[in-house]
């Protein structure tokens, strides 16, 4: 694999290849490792795609673009090449309300050590993490999160301020 920013370039033109149309790219933003210590910083951007698909034909479209990519799913946030996360599907929220709260209070440290059995919209901790709410916010910053009834803009400015400071844009 070539530099970070390569690998997302080319992986957005997978994304494009496999039929859907991307309507906003983020700048790219240099992040902390999450958690602390897995590995090298990142590279993160998000972006705003419009495809025919359900959110679960999605998740597996990304997944075979991580995969041609040649990432290997090793260990639950281990070190990896490329990862693709599938954020939100507009006001979606699978697979229920009580599903998801049980996800997104769920501990770090029990976080680490369970993987969901089915796709969980909108992801269960965006609203806790810079690393995703400052790319988002480049592209959907009037996206309101369905069960928390913020929009991103909202999100982002109740994280503290070091936890924004440590994404940079490339």
């Amino acid at each position: 694999m070539g530099k970070p920013q390569e690998t997302l370039k080319s992986a957005l033109k997978l994304l494009q290849t496999s039929g859907a149309v991307i309507r906003a790219t983020s700048p790219f933003y240099h992040t902390p490792a999450f958690p602390a210590g897995a590995g090298p910083d990142y590279v993160n951007a998000a972006v705003r795609v419009e495809a025919p698909w359900d959110p679960q034909k999605a998740l597996g479209v990304l997944h075979r673009i991580e995969a041609q990519m040649g990432r290997e799913r090793v260990q639950r946030w281990g070190q990896r090449t490329l990862d693709l996360d599938l954020l939100a599907c507009d006001d979606i929220v699978l697979p229920d309300r009580n599903t998801h709260k049980m996800w997104r209070d769920l501990p770090l440290e029990a976080q680490i050590g369970r993987t969901p059995e089915q796709l969980i919209l909108p992801h269960p901790r965006l609203q806790d993490r810079a690393f995703v709410l400052v790319p988002l916010a480049d592209v959907a910053p009037d996206w309101v999160h369905p069960l928390l009834g913020k929009p991103v803009r909202a999100l982002l400015e109740a994280l503290p301020e070091r936890d924004r400071a440590s994404v940079r844009r490339l």
